[in-house]
């Protein structure tokens, strides 16, 4: 189902109706909202700086009802949310038999729902997974098309007149969750703090969960407080700064959650715990995180800006004509330049020289995991060896 979006309203007959946007890439998924708003590498700055209202109502909502909705969604994903409190978040995963990620999602249990959010490429399918799961369970997974999310994102959306207006306390922690207005949630929507963006991690990003007939309301609410309107391409930047991955961009058919850092728990900032019972593709999470390491992973690649080309993703990433890797979602950054996300085996060096797209690129070494550590198992299995 096509989520309704702000995107013809922001851009319909005057200035007042923000007439500014410019949508997104045709062949993009951000294709349905506004990709900036003439300024794009301004808005970056606002949105690192003070705060920024960005429009992600394309991604899709679903809700779980019934009393043993945690319980059940529990036993079929990735993470430990059987006692997950009301009122909190947390990042989950489906995973195929071979514990390869067919599905990330956001959670938030609030007031006797469980509302999911996930990309809308794979919305139909994760919805279908989770009905056709069900059997006995006292639970409903159903399509929330008159549901839509915003993202609030910068320091000033932590303090004075934004923070006030969605009613977050200012000691609310990451993944914590609470009503608009103070209200019981009956439709009214909601806010969660989500783990903070940019290059240093230190832009705080709200989220805020409105019904669609709200949308323009509460885009007129945030921006009078003081929220300046801002396109995906800065949530984009600002995401990729912070080496977190994006379904279907920066991951492929073959990721599995090690290569894109999703191992740990909410507290983690996780989309698996690794140690809660057990659920499908768990033997393969589990043999990776006991007796090596991923074959691949995540880290930020530098683009030469000079060259007459650049990557787009699913590019090969290549070292003296071999492949090394895949591009992932490939971004103008206001600070950086044009930066990217890459799945890299792990063996390649950081000083390695790299190619993709025809662009030169570079891997910034401070995203290379170097942990040396031999894992647990691996550490047992040397020790019964030897005695």
């Amino acid at each position: 189902m096509v989520n309704v979006t702000l995107l013809s309203v922001l851009r319909g007959s005057g200035p007042e109706n923000q007439s500014g946007a410019v949508g997104g890439p045709a062949d993009s998924p951000d294709a349905d909202v506004a990709w900036h708003f003439g300024d794009p590498l301004g808005e970056q700055r606002t949105a690192a700086r003070t705060a920024a209202i960005i429009d992600r109502s394309h991604r899709r909502i679903l809700a779980l009802t019934g009393p043993e909705r945690l319980s059940w969604l529990h036993t079929i994903s990735s993470q430990d949310v059987a006692e997950l409190p009301d009122g909190t978040s947390a990042e989950n995963l489906s995973l195929d038999g071979n514990g390869r990620v067919e599905d990330h999602f956001v959670l938030t249990d609030l007031d006797g729902v469980t509302w999911i959010d996930t990309e809308a490429a794979r919305a139909d399918e994760l919805l279908a997974f989770l009905q056709k799961m069900v059997f006995w369970a006292k639970v409903e997974p159903v399509d929330r098309p008159d549901m839509a999310l915003l993202s609030v994102v910068g320091p000033a959306a932590r303090t004075g007149a934004v923070a006030t207006l969605l009613g977050v306390p200012a000691e609310a922690v990451v993944y914590q969750a609470g009503s608009l207005d103070g209200d019981k949630f009956e439709g009214g929507g909601f806010w969660r703090i989500m783990p903070p963006l940019g290059e240093a991690h230190d832009v705080p990003a709200i989220d805020i969960v409105v019904s669609t007939d709200q949308l323009r309301t509460w885009w007129d609410r945030l921006t009078a407080a003081g929220a300046a309107p801002a396109g995906m391409w800065t949530y984009e930047a600002l995401r990729v700064a912070a080496l977190r991955p994006r379904l279907g961009l920066d991951t492929d058919e073959r990721t599995i959650p090690q290569e894109a850092r999703w191992i740990g728990s909410p507290a983690e900032q996780g989309a698996v715990h690794l140690n809660k019972g057990c659920y499908r593709g768990q033997e393969t999470v589990a043999r990776v995180h006991n007796l090596g390491k991923s074959p691949r992973q995540l880290v930020l690649l530098h683009v030469d800006g000079s060259s007459d080309t650049r990557p787009v993703t699913g590019d090969p990433v290549t070292a003296d004509g071999r492949a090394v890797g895949r591009v992932g979602t490939v971004i103008d950054h206001f600070e950086n330049g044009p930066i990217a996300l890459a799945l890299i085996k792990r063996a390649v060096p950081a000083d390695t020289a790299l190619e993709a797209g025809g662009a030169a690129v570079s891997i910034d070494p401070a995203t290379l995991e170097t942990d040396a550590a031999v894992p647990a198992g691996r550490r047992a299995q040397q020790q019964l060896r030897n005695g």
